[in-house]
């Protein structure tokens, strides 16, 4: 069993920047992809990225070429970069490991973070 807890979130401005991260605890996270997944109120769950275990990166074509993700396997961290926020961000961010990256199938992650709240708003 993995548990996962996000920080980073908060209330920034539009064309802002926020740093999201993701601490795993329990079992090992080898062969695991980390994602990140967001949900908006009244809104479905929204693949934003996925890191797989050759650091291949994917993600949302609402987020690419604004949003980074990256990870540190040594302390068992992955981390998500956000630059040029826009009010369309908001949302609670989930971090999730699975065995495969699919950010339109958020069934197929096997662990999930609490969420954390990201506000953008002027």
């Amino acid at each position: 069993h993995v548990q996962l807890v996000e920080s980073g979130g908060g209330l920034v401005q539009p064309g802002g920047s926020l740093r999201l991260s993701c601490a795993a605890s329990g079992d090992t996270l080898d062969g695991y992809v980390m994602s990140w997944f967001r949900q908006a109120p009244g809104k479905e769950r929204e693949g934003v990225s996925c890191i797989g275990t050759y650091d291949d990166k994917f993600y949302g074509d609402s987020v690419k070429g604004r949003f980074t993700t990256s990870r540190d396997n040594a302390k068992r961290t992955f981390h998500l970069q956000m630059n040029n926020l826009k009010p369309e961000d908001t949302a609670v961010y989930y971090c999730a490991v699975g065995l495969f990256c699919g950010l339109r199938s958020p069934s197929g992650y096997d662990f999930w973070g609490q969420g954390t709240q990201v506000t953008v708003s002027s």
